[in-house]
């Protein structure tokens, strides 16, 4: 009797992003702990698979400034693919988190075997190069009440589940103030402005609600 034709194997990306196996170890991490420092060896890929994680670059003098905030479902880490032997930046996560680290070697097999991967990868990165590039003309254009505005929904994932409010682990104004690139005391402001006019509520000490009207202020003009 003839033996059945094999199965085609079907590669899943997100079985693959979810699963510990073949260079994959997830990790957790805690709200304000560091997952790599700026000048750690570059040697794997990192992708959230729950909660956030700011990227930051600091000068010789000290000084630090946010590159962006990734969520759920972003990747991190990936200059080690181009060739980068230390980390440009560092990665803080900003709520508690569970994060899979993907070293160099699986990752470059896993973009050159699977199309599907490869394609969803390359999708996101170019994703998110048009999103830094927003982040540059909203840097070089906007007000600093709208910057703050636009950097509280994208702390919120908006846009991602059709929600009106969302609620995020609060964060404090020192940090807020470095996202936008402003004081502390601009961001005291007009945060006690977007509570007066009903665009984001405080619930207890841990959470910061973001209503979906918040988005009245980005897009006036």
């Amino acid at each position: 009797m003839p033996l059945m034709a094999a199965k085609t194997r079907t590669f899943d990306p997100k079985r693959f992003l979810s699963t510990i196996d073949g260079g994959r170890t997830v990790a957790t991490f805690t709200r304000n702990q560091r997952v790599y420092p700026q000048g750690d060896l570059a040697d794997a890929v990192f992708y959230i698979q729950k909660g956030k994680v700011r990227v930051s670059v600091a000068s010789e003098s000290g000084k630090e400034a946010t590159i962006g905030v990734l969520n759920e479902g972003d990747f991190f880490g990936e200059g080690c693919l181009t060739g980068q032997p230390l980390r440009m930046c560092s990665a803080t996560a900003i709520a508690d988190c569970s994060v899979m680290r993907i070293d160099k070697k699986s990752m470059m097999e896993v973009i050159h075997l699977e199309h599907g991967f490869s394609d969803m990868f390359v999708a996101y990165l170019l994703t998110r190069n048009i999103r830094y590039e927003e982040d540059l003309v909203d840097q070089l254009f906007n007000s600093s009440e709208k910057r703050l505005a636009r950097t509280l929904l994208l702390l919120a994932h908006f846009g991602k589940d059709g929600r009106t409010e969302v609620a995020i682990p609060k964060i404090s104004q020192e940090a807020l103030a470095e996202m936008v690139g402003t004081t502390r005391g601009r961001i005291n402001f007009f945060m006690n402005r977007f509570r007066k006019l009903g665009f984001i509520d405080y619930h207890g000490s841990d959470d910061l609600q973001i209503h979906s009207s918040l988005l009245n202020i980005v897009l006036h003009d």
